[in-house]
């Protein structure tokens, strides 16, 4: 990922639509994995609808900060 948020931001814009791989810090030793697809970018978060139905999640929505600081990571497939 790039090291500015103004530049995850348009990376991110430019792959609205693509299937992602979310993995999120949990604890301290824990990562959740969760499959979506990028579904919408705004100013201060971005939005992931999810393939299946994990704990009845069925969207996820995290900050660009979040990217930034590695709590966040994303594949695109």
């Amino acid at each position: 990922m790039p090291n500015s948020i103004a530049k995850i931001k348009e990376l991110l814009n430019a792959r609205i639509g693509q299937k992602v791989i979310v993995k999120v810090q949990a604890g301290r030793k824990r990562v959740n994995t969760l499959h979506g697809t990028l579904a919408k970018t705004y100013p201060a978060i971005f939005i992931v609808h999810l393939n299946s139905s994990e704990d009845d999640l069925q969207r996820v929505s995290y900050t660009y900060t979040d990217l930034l600081t590695h709590n966040v990571s994303l594949a695109f497939e």
